[in-house]
């Protein structure tokens, strides 16, 4: 076990060496969908903080937990910087539109936040916690996660070992949109 505290000085979502990818199974964080699987060690050997665990990133976004500390956030505690200003136009341009609901017009402000839920705001302040930010740290303001929000599972095509079997869709994880305005 690392001596590093989950929550302070690792985020709660961060994969840990010991916990690799073990294949797809039906998942409990996405409603029992098939999903790709992962040993869950958390704590065990190194933190690998350039990825996240899969499961802790589902539960974080379909669930709302801060993926610092891995508890659930209030509809007022909920701060995003991984956040980046769209519209539905641009993400159905990108061909997200599917998740999106027809009748939202494609004028309507959204907030891409990727696959960082928010985090409570004292979370947000603590070091460790700018881990969670892609490389591309610049121009990252803080802002205050809405009140209605969208999750968006990302699929990967899953094939059968046998020529003839049939292609599947497997998640891997969710991308959460949040709704401004709402």
């Amino acid at each position: 076990m690392s001596d590093l505290k989950i929550g302070v000085d690792v985020p709660w979502i961060t994969s840990w060496s010991e916990e690799p990818q073990t294949g797809v199974s039906r998942c409990p964080s996405v409603d029992g969908q098939l999903a790709i699987s992962q040993d869950i060690k958390p704590g065990v050997g190194e933190p690998v903080f350039t990825r996240a665990h899969l499961f802790r990133q589902r539960r974080s976004v379909g669930e709302m937990r801060c993926p610092m500390c891995g508890e659930p956030t209030q509809e007022d505690d909920r701060w995003s910087r991984t956040a980046r200003p769209t519209t539905a136009g641009a993400l159905r341009a990108k061909g997200l539109g599917p998740a999106l609901p027809p009748a939202m017009p494609d004028s309507q402000p959204l907030l891409d936040c990727g696959a960082i839920a928010p985090m409570h705001r004292a979370c947000v302040d603590l070091g460790p916690a700018e881990r969670l930010l892609p490389d591309d740290k610049t121009g990252r303001e803080l802002r205050r996660f809405p009140k209605a929000w969208i999750i968006m599972p990302m699929w990967v095509e899953g094939r059968p070992p046998q020529p003839q079997g049939k292609s599947v869709a497997i998640v891997s994880f969710l991308q959460l949109i949040g709704v401004e305005g709402a």
